[in-house]
């Protein structure tokens, strides 16, 4: 049997992608492997989010050509958002040309037909759809985790955000029906599945797109009559388009977690102007009031870039106030890399990279000090954990997440992976938690 190896950066939503391509793949009666000189098939699934994400992929893809020399059989297939740039085609055409195969986001699922052209061909096949077909329901998938599912909601995304590239590479939102996602949902259940992650480039305008409109909430009422569901997670959300109504149904379905990841990306007013997002400072804040008036244990993360075009310190200094005046229990923090296509590389009064570093190493530290602070609040509290797996940390423990996603590491018998247990948090770190179980073992 065939072997495959896929290597995936970046979001969730190309993890999904990347368990489509194993499923196909199995159906294809394809084996996967962890070492990459025994493949015959190796795939990077790619990001153009983060300049980091690009240069690893550049990085691993000059590594594989020493590999293909000894294994001039193995097929190397590259793919993901990068792969929607022209300027980085034209770059794999002239620089690797030991790749065999490139194809885009959009055409992720004629994958097999585009493999076994690839196999009749002796020259690189490129083919990259420009604009977003309809979407295509029942690709087969290898879920990566048994008591946890991403599943996609819409795909695509209207809002344009300065810095953003995802418009550009990922399409213009469409939806999926309801009746859909209910059906995979309630699939995926009757197995070994108890959490579910719905995941769009913005969850909150989902609907929009569908005749009838349907609202996000409307979905999430929907979601939680599913039997033997357990956690509903979603992921990620547009503060602009925050509703009432979503926040009411956060509230009154039992089995959505108390989290939300709200994206906030700069507490100036003048930046988020400049990044095209579309409310302000105040607004950002007063919807983080009524999140915590009707949702009081809310756990809230959220994305920040520093150094964003024309940043002053004292824009800067707004983002570390409503840092303090929100406490996020975590967030993803980026230094701002120009994106070539969008918007935001064009403006003038871009920040040194000393000035940018400077600035995120004290963000950092801010948000650190919160994060810390907050888990130290959680000693000596029960929280029901779901139990994952084995912890990272120390083979002897196991580990889960709350229903707020704290990290949970604890000893107990492996027998109750896939059970939720009480917990009782017993140290408190920056990044996790340590804890004893509430029950016998």
């Amino acid at each position: 049997m065939k072997k495959y190896l896929i290597e995936t950066y970046g979001c969730q939503m190309n993890e999904h992608d990347s368990e489509k391509l194993a499923g196909i793949l199995d159906n294809l009666h394809y084996i996967e492997t962890s070492n990459i000189t025994e493949a015959d098939l190796v795939i990077f699934n790619t990001c153009c989010v983060r300049e980091s994400a690009e240069f690893k992929v550049y990085g691993n893809l000059g590594h594989l050509k020493s590999i293909k020399k000894k294994n001039p059989d193995m097929i190397i297939a590259v793919c993901g958002c990068m792969m929607q740039q022209s300027s980085v085609v034209d770059l794999i055409k002239k620089k690797y040309n030991h790749v065999d195969l490139i194809f885009g986001t959009h055409n992720l699922h004629n994958f097999p037909q585009l493999l076994e052209n690839c196999k009749q061909s002796d020259s690189m096949l490129v083919e990259v759809w420009e604009e977003e077909g309809e979407i295509v329901e029942g690709i087969p998938a290898i879920r990566k985790y048994d008591l946890k599912a991403f599943v996609n909601i819409m795909y695509g995304c209207n809002n344009f955000c300065t810095y953003c590239i995802v418009p550009y590479t990922r399409g213009r939102e469409r939806s999926r029906s309801k009746s859909e996602i209910v059906s995979e949902i309630s699939k995926l259940v009757t197995g070994s599945t108890k959490e579910i992650t719905l995941l769009g480039q913005n969850v909150n305008s989902y609907g929009k797109t569908l005749e009838p409109n349907i609202e996000f909430a409307d979905l999430l009422i929907e979601i939680n009559r599913i039997e033997g569901l357990e956690r509903i997670r979603f992921m990620t959300s547009h503060p602009k388009d925050i509703s009432i109504r979503l926040i009411e149904a956060m509230r009154d379905c039992d089995k959505i977690c108390e989290h939300i990841h709200l994206p906030v990306q700069s507490g100036s007013t003048k930046i988020l102007k400049l990044m095209n997002r579309d409310y302000t400072k105040a607004q950002y804040l007063e919807l983080i009031e009524v999140f915590k008036r009707e949702i009081p244990n809310l756990s809230i993360t959220t994305d920040i870039i520093v150094g964003f075009p024309g940043e002053t310190e004292e824009d800067f200094e707004e983002t570390l106030d409503l840092v303090k005046t929100v406490e996020f229990d975590a967030a993803y923090t980026f230094i701002y890399s120009i994106r070539e296509g969008t918007p935001a590389a064009q403006l003038g009064d871009q920040i040194s990279d000393e000035v940018k570093h400077e600035r995120f190493n004290r963000l950092v530290s801010l948000l650190n000090d919160i994060a810390n602070k907050k888990n130290k609040s959680l000693l000596g509290k029960v929280l029901d954990v779901l139990v994952e797996g084995k912890s990272k940390y120390d083979d002897t423990k196991l580990m889960g997440r709350t229903r707020t996603s704290k990290l949970v590491n604890f000893a107990a018998s492996e027998g109750l992976i896939g059970h939720t247990v009480p917990v009782k948090i017993t140290v408190a770190k920056t990044f996790s938690l340590n804890g004893e179980l509430q029950i016998p073992l």
